[in-house]
């Protein structure tokens, strides 16, 4: 039965896990993802699950296990966060390529050096171009849907693609919200049973995976990649409307907050985007017309979602988690060349903020957003540095 419970955003995901009851699961502990492996283990040894553990010597160890698992047709979950993620990065264009529909849970902190724990999204920048989904949530609730909608966008059969679910390490991880559970059979009968296409296992039908690509094949095969990505969109539709049906919870491509009239809107990333709520909230008070949005869906790239927000706007501030030394956020690029087919394109920034667990706050982004709209703000403006 649904209940309200209150519960951090490491336990959520565990509790969704134990729901979906995976055939496999390997993980290496790692701060601020380890509460979710350290639950989950709690569950397989209480015999809640009939998951298959596996305890491994290292991150890059847990995703070549689990690419196998895959492979072999098996649903398989693993978590991790910062240089776990770093260290598992030999694997990771390696599992997309395979198209083996696994499942991360990524708890973002600052990729080290020098070494912070904290909370940035350092960690999943660094992987987005290796051919995975990827879903960011705002709170603990979302980060409880994401992980229970992620197998069914990951495993259908003309996407096939691992996909990471994003929560911001500790802001989410360990902090305890209100959180409506569903049914473990509701939850069970949504995610479905899992038919892994050309599975290993499957020695009636003999496959192999993993071979070798000439120039022949492995342009070709990237391009089947891209193609699946944007399946992926129309299918991240349809399984938001279906899970709308049995939890009543609606999720976009983007999610947009006070964009229809607004003409200046935010662009922002996991759980700063309910901070920038309350931001534009309190401009909307001082009479200012602005609006902030948050792409759900990440990887794929909701590029013409993204467009359409934006047309008509006179400007558009993307605040990006993450700095590309040298560059830009790595947002910021990505959403103007979504605007870059409009009529006429609105004025673009960019705000680094809260690198290595900054404070992002409402008076921070209300500083930054009113000197858009004023304009007196430079296009790259790194929010709250101190030096």
């Amino acid at each position: 039965m649904a209940q309200d419970i209150a519960i951090n955003g490491d336990n959520a995901i565990a509790l969704a896990w134990k729901q979906i009851d995976p055939d496999v699961c390997a993980a290496y502990p790692i701060t601020p993802q380890t509460i979710i492996v350290e639950k989950f283990a709690e569950y397989v040894a209480n015999d809640e699950v009939s998951t298959e553990f596996v305890c491994v010597e290292s991150e890059h160890s847990a995703l070549t296990l689990c690419t196998s698992s895959a492979s072999a047709g098996a649903r398989t979950f693993t978590a991790t966060a910062s240089q776990g993620l770093a260290y598992m990065w030999e694997m990771l264009p390696i599992t997309a390529a395979m198209r083996v529909p696994l499942i991360m849970a990524v708890a973002n902190r600052a990729v080290s050096g020098p070494i912070n724990i904290n909370n940035d999204h350092g960690d999943a920048m660094a992987a987005r171009d290796c051919g995975w989904l990827m879903l960011f949530s705002e709170n603990v609730q979302e980060a409880y849907d994401m992980s229970i909608i992620a197998p069914r966008i990951a495993e259908h059969h003309e996407v096939q693609l691992p996909c990471m679910v994003n929560l911001d390490g500790f802001v989410l991880t360990h902090a305890i919200e209100r959180m409506t559970t569903l049914d473990t059979q509701v939850v069970k009968d949504f995610v479905g049973e899992h038919r892994p296409l050309y599975p290993l296992l499957d020695t009636k039908h003999p496959v192999s995976h993993g071979n070798m690509d000439g120039p022949d094949f492995y342009y070709p095969h990237k391009y089947q990649s891209v193609l699946a990505m944007q399946k992926a969109l129309e299918v991240s539709e349809a399984v938001f409307a279906d899970f709308k049906r049995i939890s009543g919870r609606e999720y976009h491509l983007v999610e947009e907050y006070r964009c229809d009239d607004a003409e200046y809107i935010a662009v922002i990333l996991g759980s700063s985007f309910g901070t920038m709520k309350a931001t534009v909230d309190l401009l909307r008070e001082q009479g200012l017309k602005v609006g902030c949005a948050m792409p759900r869906v990440y990887r794929p790239w909701p590029m013409e979602a993204l467009a359409k927000l934006m047309a008509g706007k006179k400007g558009v501030v993307v605040y990006d988690k993450h700095l590309s030394i040298g560059s830009y956020g790595p947002m910021f690029p990505e959403v103007v060349a979504a605007a870059s087919d409009l009529e006429k394109l609105p004025k673009m920034y960019n705000v680094i903020y809260g690198l290595g667990g900054a404070d992002a706050t409402v008076s921070g982004f209300e500083k930054s957003f009113k000197a858009v709209v004023d304009g007196s703000a430079e296009k790259i403006h790194y929010l709250g540095v101190r030096l």
